[in-house]
């Protein structure tokens, strides 16, 4: 009984080997026997067979392997198993092209800064006295020549009312010895006086005009003394601190206020020395402030020299501030217009790349596919600007991703 009970488990343990080994082989890889190799049933009945293999073929479980000829090389990029593909049979690849040429792309340097006033001015004392009267207050907009400060004139006016009467008398005198000129003028033609007693009047008249000149010249200084009292703005701008008081003390260049001047207004920055052989004197500019100003301007300075710390070219671009709406000493970002290059603007779609990683598209010449790398210029949201193309060509803007150079397609315009 126990003999019977033997036999019958091995009987079950063969039928559980065989149906989980299939037609499997005693080779690695589970491919079926090839090259002589013998199934698991075959090795343990051998070659006539048995009862195993008579219930495996009864199940149905005996199946031939198929095997391909030929697998795939996981090398390949999609594109190059795709051309192999097309290549061994079937027609071209459909792909669609447009036509792009080239372009002159705007070469725009950016700059960051700040704003700042074209001038602050100090009004200043010509003369020394006390503030008598303060015409202005801080933040108070002035134009050119407006009254800032007056000052006491002390005993300027009668200076000048001394130099007054002085030329008066002066200018008496000098009429007085022309008058007397032409009467001995007169008395000499009829022969009322002597020859030589004109000579004395003559003198007379060159001395009372030295007279007059020198009044009239201790006028003008007396007035220009007693105009020194009012200081008075030398250019239009904005009042500043420190400005003085009723009662101070102010000697001459003494300050009695700071005019900041914002219009016109500077933009300073800093041009980098990669680029500093591209920035020119009169280069258009447009600024943006960081609370939202725009302005537009032209470059008006350029160092010579470069910042030892950052080894970059100090640069101010002046600009228009009419409203005074752009303050002093602002952060800002000046967007230079230097010129223009020749160069194509692609759309970042069409880019790709070849077997070898290098970035580039793909057109289209006389039913074939060739690459061409391409350097990047410019990324905007236009597209990006590339060189390194022909004046004109066809590229690939839909499957270029499943084509390669040197394949033959079936290119259709994509308009």
């Amino acid at each position: 009984m126990r003999a019977w009970k033997s036999y019958g488990l091995a009987f079950i343990l063969i039928l559980g080997f065989a149906g989980w080994f299939l037609t499997g082989v005693l080779v690695r890889g589970g491919k079926g026997p090839v090259e002589g190799e013998k199934s698991i049933v075959s090795a343990l009945e051998g070659e006539d067979g048995g009862p195993l293999s008579s219930v495996v073929e009864g199940s149905g479980l005996a199946k031939e392997v198929e095997h391909a000829e030929t697998a795939a090389d996981p090398s390949l990029s999609i594109a190059d198993r795709n051309a192999a593909t097309t290549k061994d049979a079937g027609p071209a690849r459909s792909v669609r092209t447009k036509t792009f040429s080239v372009q002159p792309m705007p070469l725009i340097a950016t700059l960051r800064g700040h704003t700042a006033a074209k001038a602050i001015v100090t009004a200043v004392a010509k003369t020394s006295d006390t503030v008598v009267s303060v015409s202005v207050k801080e933040g108070q907009i002035v134009k050119e020549n407006d009254l800032i400060c007056t000052l006491d004139n002390g005993t300027r006016q009668a200076s000048v009312n001394q130099a007054k009467a002085a030329v008066a008398q002066a200018d008496a005198a000098l009429v007085k010895a022309r008058t007397d000129l032409k009467t001995n003028e007169s008395l000499r033609a009829k022969d009322l006086a002597s020859a030589n007693s004109g000579e004395g009047f003559i003198t007379a008249v060159s001395a009372a005009e030295a007279n007059y000149e020198a009044a009239t010249a201790g006028l003008d200084n007396a007035m220009a003394e007693f105009a020194r009292t009012e200081i008075r703005a030398t250019v239009p701008g904005v009042i500043q601190r420190p400005l003085a008081e009723v009662g101070d003390t102010l000697s001459m260049g003494g300050a009695c206020a700071s005019i900041v001047q914002l219009d016109p207004m500077v933009f300073v920055g800093a041009v980098p020395q990669s680029r500093i052989d591209l920035a020119k004197l009169g280069l258009e500019a447009d600024i943006k402030t960081i609370n939202g100003a725009v302005a537009h301007g032209k470059v008006t300075y350029i160092a010579v020299s470069s910042d030892p710390a950052t080894r970059s070219f100090g640069v101010e671009i002046e600009f228009e501030n009419a409203a005074g709406t752009i303050k002093d000493g602002l952060t800002a970002e000046a967007t230079v217009n230097l010129g223009t290059i020749p160069a194509h603007l692609l759309p970042q779609s069409i880019m790709t790349l070849d077997s070898d990683g290098n970035l580039g598209v793909q057109s289209v010449e006389e039913g074939k596919v060739v690459f061409y790398p391409i350097t990047i210029l410019q990324d905007t949201r236009e597209g990006v600007w590339v060189s390194g193309l022909p004046l004109k060509t066809d590229l690939i803007v839909l499957g270029q991703e499943y084509v390669t150079a040197g394949q033959s397609v079936d290119a259709k315009n994509a308009e």
